[in-house]
């Protein structure tokens, strides 16, 4: 795979995709946990960015660090040690595909309706050149924006279940993949999506008799935090 691509479905092999690295076996979104998912197995890597005070590119899934301190309130220099930047991340991730999940919930104080951190990020990935990533994130709008800038950079919209426009929606925006709840979907959905040219991407799900059920309902990738259970179900 080259910068745009992912893995397409239709080649009869699901991707095992480690969330936030193989967290069962080292801290999640740290160097140790991307580098583990490489040695266990996985396919690919899914991850969480969001902005330091002093704009610094970080991967860490909540919007507080552990103490309650706010990471956009935070500069780089005083973030914890075991939290890498954007680019030490993809760095670790190597030679794995990675699904860099852009935090941008209302609720958080990092909130950011005008996407800078889109910008940020896909400026990032330009700089860097050649690459294997896949942008997602809970706000359409996020990735609605991710795709204007740069159509080559493939993108998934993350969800809790796929409703009645979904399909049709994303294919119209011209989006990769849709990334639904394990527990919600169907193979009926599933057959939608790849009709419409959608890849079908669950999470996350750490249980092999459900992983089964999902490899033979026909999902194109699996995000899970024990990529080694996963690796050996299949």
């Amino acid at each position: 795979m080259t910068r745009g691509t992912v893995p397409a479905h239709g080649g009869g092999m699901v991707e095992v995709i480690a969330h936030r690295g193989a967290s069962r076996l080292a801290p999640e979104n740290t160097v140790a946990a991307f580098e583990m998912a490489a040695i266990v197995g996985a396919d690919g890597v899914e991850l969480d960015v969001r902005r330091t005070a002093d704009g610094v590119l970080v991967v860490h899934h909540d919007a507080r660090l552990g103490d309650g301190r706010a990471i956009v309130e935070t500069r780089w220099r005083d973030m914890p040690a075991q939290v890498p930047t954007l680019g030490e991340a993809l760095d670790a991730c190597a030679p794995l595909w990675v699904n860099i999940e852009i935090k941008n919930d209302q609720g958080d104080p990092d909130f950011d309706p005008d996407d800078h951190v889109t910008v940020e990020v896909l400026a990032a990935l330009a700089e860097r050149g050649a690459g294997r990533w896949l942008l997602s994130s809970f706000r359409l709008a996020t990735v609605d924006r991710c795709r204007r800038l740069d159509p080559s950079v493939p993108t998934a919209w993350l969800t809790v279940e796929i409703g009645t426009e979904t399909v049709d929606l994303l294919a119209t925006k011209g989006h990769t993949a849709v990334h639904p709840w394990e527990a919600t979907i169907t193979g009926e959905q599933i057959g939608r999506c790849h009709d419409a040219g959608l890849l079908v991407n669950v999470w996350t799900c750490n249980d092999p008799v459900r992983f089964a059920a999902l490899v033979a309902a026909g999902v194109d990738g699996v995000v899970t935090d024990v990529p080694d259970v996963m690796r050996a179900a299949l």
